[in-house]
This record gives C-alpha cells, structure tokens and sequence, in this order.
C-alpha cells in the first residue's frame, strides 16, 4: 500500500466511522499528538475530541461528500452535513495531516454564524 493509499484509507476510514457514530473505530486513525480545531471546539488531544463526537452525530441526520482531495501526509474532503436542527445543512470543508498513517491535526472549516444561536450547547 503506498502512503497516498494509507492517507486515504485512515481519512475514509475516520470520516465514515464518525458519522456512523462509531467512536472506536474512529480513534484507530488518530494519532499522537493529536490536534482538533472547529469555529466552536479545539483539543490537544484525541480523547477530549472523541468525546465531543457522539453529541455531534446525534444531530447528524445525513452526509453528501463533495469532494476528496489526497496527498501523501494530507487530505482536504468537502462535504454537506444535513442536521436535525434550525441550521439544516452545512457546506463543510475538513482538512486532515498525517504521520505514518495516522491522522494528527484536523482543522474543521465552516460558516458558523448560522450556529451562533446554539453556541451554548456546542461549546463543552
């Protein structure tokens, strides 16, 4: 398997098991150190960002992806996420680094004014 293998196998693999709501299967494409940045939430570490999954994807009502786009330690995927809540669907770009075929930094990018209204209930 070469490394843009592996960076697309460990990116797909996150994205589809977190929206599916699986958490362990997610945290087997993290690495350490690990590092999440979103407009509302950022951790320094894997454990405090899959904590923060299991309440995401229960608002979570589907996912269209737009766009995958792979290099040999990263990956950018763009993707619509359909929500059971006043925002409805959000334009979401994701962009991934990777050491040894391990996901290490996600930086998660969308327009968060829309969820200014719930700010309350996203931030932990």
């Amino acid at each position: 398997m070469t490394t843009l293998d592996q960076t697309r196998s460990a990116v797909r693999g996150y994205h589809e098991a977190r929206f599916r709501g699986d958490v362990a299967t997610a945290a087997t494409h993290l690495g350490e150190p690990f590092h999440f940045l979103s407009p509302f939430i950022s951790s320094g570490d894997r454990t405090g960002h899959l904590a923060t999954l299991p309440g995401f994807v229960s608002i979570v009502t589907g996912v269209d992806l737009i766009s995958e786009l792979y290099g040999e330690a990263e990956a950018t995927l763009v993707y619509d996420v359909h929500t059971a809540t006043p925002v409805g669907t959000q334009r979401t770009a994701e962009h991934f680094r990777l050491e040894d075929g391990k996901i290490t930094s996600i930086a998660l990018l969308f327009d968060a004014s829309p969820w200014q209204a719930m700010r309350s209930h996203i931030e932990p």
